[in-house]
């Protein structure tokens, strides 16, 4: 593709480690990026953690370039612009009573009956983030070294998404991170919160350059990529500081 006039990043992961701040590098590349193209973070996550991890690492820098971070908590499912005021909602598509029972009993129910209710977590299991029910199976604060050996194949995980979406058909059910599984309204997933990104932006799919570690058929990067959205597979926030590295010096400044 020619240089890209936006370029969006999944959060954990590929910008930081799991419900970790951004290093230093990544607020300096984010904002050296900012200063030439738009700039989007898209992730399974609530406004909270895009503010905690990333918008209050980021380092000082004009009004006129933090107006080019787009941020999408749960997928697209909410978007917000950063403005000199603070962070300003664009739209939130919430999901009504009725559905966030029924996800939240529904995903606890199966996750009870195929053994993956665990006794031992790091927070809360079940979390409301307005549009997006998310279970986690170690809970929201569970460090990096328990998750990663909780489901290192992701067999468990798939196996709670299904039998949770056979309960609740009307919804969207998918995996989130390494534990995690989201729910949210049908047709909700990434390539979702991409179509927004173009609908707000103006700017063409074919314009745009996705970054994610999860690309493969069962991550939740996948749907960016099935798509048609040119792509770029990352393993961790080092790669993609030094892809940052690589991409910046390509792109010619914009005003």
């Amino acid at each position: 593709m020619t240089a890209p006039r936006l370029v969006a990043f999944d959060l954990d992961d590929t910008l930081a480690p799991s419900k970790s701040a951004i290093d230093p590098r990544i607020g300096d590349l984010l904002i050296a990026l900012a200063e030439r193209v738009e700039v989007a973070i898209i992730s399974g996550g609530q406004l909270a953690q895009f503010t905690s991890q990333v918008v209050d690492r980021l380092p000082d820098a004009a009004p006129q370039t933090l107006s080019r971070l787009h941020l999408l908590p749960t997928c697209g499912t909410q978007y917000y612009r950063i403005t000199p005021d603070g962070v300003s909602t664009v739209y939130a598509h919430r999901l009504t009573d009725d559905q966030k029972s029924r996800a939240l009993a529904a995903v606890e129910a199966e996750a009870r009956r195929l053994g993956m209710w665990e006794s031992e977590t790091w927070g809360d299991i079940l979390e409301d983030r307005g549009s997006q029910i998310t279970f986690s199976a170690l809970g929201q604060r569970a460090p990096l070294e328990a998750k990663l050996a909780w489901d290192p194949t992701g067999e468990k995980k798939n196996s709670l998404r299904a039998a949770v979406a056979e309960r609740i058909p009307d919804l969207e059910v998918r995996s989130g991170g390494s534990t995690s599984i989201d729910i949210t309204h049908r047709g909700i997933d990434k390539a979702y919160g991409m179509r927004k990104l173009s609908e707000q932006t103006g700017i063409a799919l074919d314009d745009m350059l996705f970054v994610g570690d999860r690309l493969d058929p069962d991550g939740n990067d996948y749907p960016v990529l099935a798509l048609g959205v040119a792509c770029r597979a990352v393993e961790g926030w080092e790669d993609t500081a030094d892809f940052l590295d690589e991409l910046l010096p390509a792109l010619s400044e914009r005003g």
